[in-house]
């Protein structure tokens, strides 16, 4: 079974960075497409980054382009969300999806990821 488990979310200023990590396990993580998304409350959970199976192919939401970075280690089955230049608009729960299909591409819409983390609290204060 499929497990992912998010860590890295808190509290920051505006203008302050995270790092968000995924850990998976339960299956072959390098075949993978992955995602991050967010939600917050009374919304609908939107696409924030996607990379492929092995980080060549990345894709991201133009609300976050430039400030936001997706990458992985197949090494340690683990992808990450480098996040800059944060706003108040960023606070969210973040979650990690995986695409277990191969395919070279990435995917950007949720009801393609079939596995889900717990989520991770991002708080940006103004």
């Amino acid at each position: 079974q499929v497990q992912l488990v998010e860590s890295g979310g808190g509290l920051v200023q505006l203008g302050g960075s995270l790092t968000l990590s995924c850990a998976a396990s339960g299956g072959t993580f390098s075949t993978w497409a992955m995602g991050w998304f967010r939600q917050t409350p009374g919304k609908e959970r939107e696409f924030v980054a996607a990379i492929n199976w092995n980080g060549r192919t990345t894709g991201y939401a133009d609300s976050v382009k430039g400030r936001f970075t997706i990458s992985r280690d197949n090494t340690k089955n683990t992808v990450y969300l480098q996040m800059n230049s944060l706003k108040p608009e960023d606070t969210a729960v973040y979650y990690c999806a995986a695409h277990q299909v191969w395919r070279n591409d990435i995917r950007r819409e949720k009801d393609e990821y079939a596995s889900w983390g717990q989520g991770t609290q991002v708080t940006v204060s103004s």
